[in-house]
């Protein structure tokens, strides 16, 4: 850590940097921070950790017991991009000030111990975590939620209801249509240089881009990808990707959102997680098996799709984002696994190396707090290497198109967060192996998530007077 320390230091003064930011991730999964000047930082700081309020955060410790530390990671630091002032970020573990050890309920250790599961089971040493966040930038957002009223509204240039729309300046007219956002040329893709000045932050602080493009959807939505990494380092790397995301669009004067589902009869917003596991060296998902997988692959495979609604508690958290997940319409809610599939919610990519052999898991959405998904999945597949659980034969057809007697053998995500917070509670013994997950942490997280879910149950909804008000 010594070492790790000397490099920030050096940092520190490369930048002239006058603060230091220590970042967490709460239980919902948003980064917090805060920050000291940086003479405040010193070698001790990262053996015995900064003190904070825990009870200040939801989800987190009652007042009688709220210190915690915070612990920084040196291998984290980075200038931040958007301060005025020069400001090295490093992203912290939350620990127990008693034990020094990481807090149970906390997203990040939760995501090392994990690792640490993974290698001491020996059926790897690595696992690699590719994820697709996608995200929506609008001109406008707005809502309302009291007494007397309920509502919300978004707008967007670029959105197809605009098209009749009378601009100062006039009306440039070129906009995707429903579903015809996927891979035009500007200027009906409004959001090239934004994506690309995205691009450009992620480089200065560590993220490897690989690609950008418009996403399908009308009203701006987008994607950029990143290089896939280790299990906590890819959380750091979401995180991370968040925050430039939500700035960068700020500083072009528009509001980038991660909600599954904003837009109401267009595609929602995804987060594709690619996976593989590594052991000495040697990626063991290739194999001779379905479309060049190995056996252990095809049963990790099983134990997603075994444990797949109690996961969807965390790869799909919030209410907003079953409005995505709806079956008869393209969305990944078939827990079926095929070669190059789309409809299919577990895809093999097809890659012409052994090196490349993967899974991608299709249902999550980027609510999720990526150190639990990410944990949770790997724990999931762990189960089904472990137990050796069959996922049965693939499904090389168009799963969308399926007769109704093939769909009632195929079975399905969860329909609702309600549904998918009690199939966690109920399916949590694969999750609780080797500590990584806690019975305290998961009950914690259980009452926080079921918080919102009986706000939202209990507020009206703007159409349920469409339906009601003159029965």
């Amino acid at each position: 850590m010594a070492q790790g320390a000397d490099k920030v230091f050096r940092m520190i003064e490369e930048h002239n940097a006058r603060f230091v930011d220590l970042r967490f991730t709460d239980p919902r999964g948003k980064w917090q921070h805060m920050t000291l000047p940086a003479h405040g930082l010193d070698e001790d700081t990262f053996e015995e950790g900064f003190t904070f309020d825990g009870s200040s955060i939801d989800g987190w410790k009652e007042i009688h017991e709220s210190d915690m530390l915070l612990v920084p990671d040196p291998e984290t630091a980075f200038l931040d991009p958007f301060f005025e002032e020069p400001t090295i970020v490093l992203a912290c573990d939350v620990a127990e000030p008693d034990t020094m050890e990481g807090y149970n309920r906390d997203p990040r250790s939760v995501a090392k111990r994990a690792e640490a599961y993974l290698k001491s089971s020996g059926i790897g040493d690595t696992a690699f975590f590719g994820p697709e966040p996608e995200f929506f930038m609008f001109d406008s957002v707005r809502w309302d939620v009291k007494m007397e009223k309920c509502g919300y509204e978004i707008d967007s240039e670029e959105g197809v209801w605009n098209s009749g729309a009378d601009f100062e300046g006039g009306n440039w007219g070129h906009r995707p249509a429903v579903k015809g956002g996927y891979f035009p040329v500007p200027p009906v893709d409004s959001s090239q240089d934004i994506r690309s000045a995205m691009s450009l932050v992620m480089e200065e602080v560590g993220i490897t881009p690989e690609i950008h493009h418009h996403e399908v959807a009308t009203a701006n939505q987008n994607e950029v990808g990143f290089r896939f990494a280790e299990g906590v380092a890819q959380g750091d790397q979401l995180q991370k990707f968040k925050y430039i995301v939500h700035n960068v669009a700020h500083a072009y004067g528009k509001t980038a959102t991660f909600m599954p589902k904003p837009v109401v009869g267009d595609n929602g917003t995804g987060m594709h997680v690619h996976m593989s596991i590594w052991k000495d060296g040697n990626n063991t998902f290739a194999g001779d098996k379905y479309a060049g997988l190995s056996q252990e692959a095809i049963y990790y495979i099983g134990g997603i799709i075994k444990h797949a609604k109690a996961l969807n508690a965390f790869t799909n958290a919030s209410t907003n984002s079953y409005k995505r997940l709806v079956p008869g319409f393209e969305a990944p809610v078939l827990l079926a696994y095929s070669n190059r599939n789309r409809s299919a919610s577990i895809r093999i990519p097809a890659v012409g190396s052994p090196k490349g052999r993967r899974i991608e898991v299709r249902f999550p959405d980027p609510t999720a707090n990526p150190y639990l998904a990410f944990s949770a999945l790997l724990m999931a597949g762990i189960d089904g290497i472990e137990n050796k659980i069959d996922p049965g034969e693939a499904l090389d057809k168009n799963l969308y198109d399926l007769p109704p007697e093939e769909l009632e053998d195929v079975p399905h995500v969860a329909a609702s967060f309600e549904e998918a917070l009690d199939a966690l509670d109920a399916d949590r013994e694969f999750l609780t192996k080797g500590g990584v997950f806690t019975d305290d942490a998961i009950d914690g997280y259980l009452e926080l998530r079921r918080e919102e879910v009986d706000q939202v149950r209990m507020t009206t909804h703007p159409v349920e007077f469409a339906l009601y008000y003159s029965v």
